[in-house]
């Protein structure tokens, strides 16, 4: 029976060796593993300090633009204003050009009628002029 014992002993001896062996090959492999996953984590955080860089710059640089555009909004503010201050002269000289045209038109038909009177009246003396010329040739004609 001590047999048995020694045996048994040998055994347990045996399956705690190879427990220990396959616990000592899992704690290896977990450590690679854990090896892998800080340097990815290293790399990761990496990668991350960059972006966050490259945020900040990129952010620093829309507020820049957001600044010029608002400077450069506030020049054409002045622009547009002379703009529109321009549109009412032109709107103003255009209505005094109106009433220019309208009065040199208004001018223009009372001469009209002035300049038809006049020869209306010229055509008359002509007509006059004529018969007294016949009138004058005719009693001419009679006297001789």
């Amino acid at each position: 029976m001590e047999i048995i014992l020694y045996l048994s002993i040998a055994l347990v001896a045996i399956a705690f060796t190879v427990l220990v062996i396959y616990i000592a090959r899992t704690l290896t492999a977990v450590q690679k593993t854990l090896l892998n996953v800080a340097n990815t984590m290293e790399g990761l955080n990496k990668q991350m300090d960059g972006l966050t860089r490259e945020t900040t710059e990129l952010l620093h640089k829309t507020n820049q633009l957001a600044d010029d555009i608002q400077e450069k909004s506030k020049s054409l503010n002045s622009v547009f204003h002379s703009v529109k201050d321009l549109g009412g002269s032109l709107n103003g000289l255009n209505q005094s050009i109106r009433k220019v045209s309208d009065s040199v038109a208004r001018t223009t038909e009372q001469q009209s009628d002035n300049i038809a009177q006049t020869v209306q009246w010229g055509n008359v003396l002509i007509d006059l002029y004529s018969k007294w010329k016949a009138k004058k040739a005719t009693e001419q004609s009679k006297q001789m």
